[in-house]
């Protein structure tokens, strides 16, 4: 949906970067994934098993408070990630993003989000991504990513992969 917004955002995530987490993803859920870019990442969370996953080119800001489903998993654009928390902590569902570790540090975030008993999944390595706009595979962010997870109930508010 934001595809043409800012090319910086069109980073898609390979599959490892949901396999990473496959124990942390409730398979018995309704999962929605809004960011589709090519619909990749919604293809790789049905291949995992899970039971129903909402993945369409639609608008997130326009429907995640009125499609059925209980969890968002997702990589979202990160040049929309202050307004996509909004909305998120808003509609006040379960979710799993990914983000850039700076976001902790970041004045914005702790403001908003910092006592809202956020949950991360940090993975030892840096998962790989690419931008099918611009023909560039196997990226990986300099800083790498972490899972920010929202009433997961993970067994740990600090996991490491």
């Amino acid at each position: 949906m934001f595809r043409k917004d800012c090319f910086t955002d069109n980073y898609g995530s390979e599959d490892e970067l949901y396999t990473k987490i496959d124990k942390y993803i409730p398979k018995d859920k309704v999962i929605y994934e809004p960011f589709y870019l090519d619909g990749k990442s919604g293809k790789c969370l049905e291949k995992l098993g899970c039971k129903k996953v909402i993945h369409a080119d639609i608008d997130f800001f326009s429907n995640v408070d009125k499609l059925e489903y209980e969890i968002i998993v997702s990589n979202p654009p990160f040049s929309k990630r202050r307004a996509i928390l909004d909305k998120l902590f808003e509609i006040d569902k379960p979710f799993i993003l990914t983000l850039f570790p700076i976001v902790l540090s970041c004045k914005w975030f702790l403001d908003n989000y910092g006592n809202k008993n956020l949950q991360l999944i940090i993975p030892r390595k840096r998962a790989k991504h690419y931008n099918p706009d611009l023909n560039k595979v196997n990226y990986t962010p300099p800083c790498g990513t972490f899972y920010f997870c929202y009433k997961m109930n993970l067994p740990n508010d600090l996991n490491f992969l």
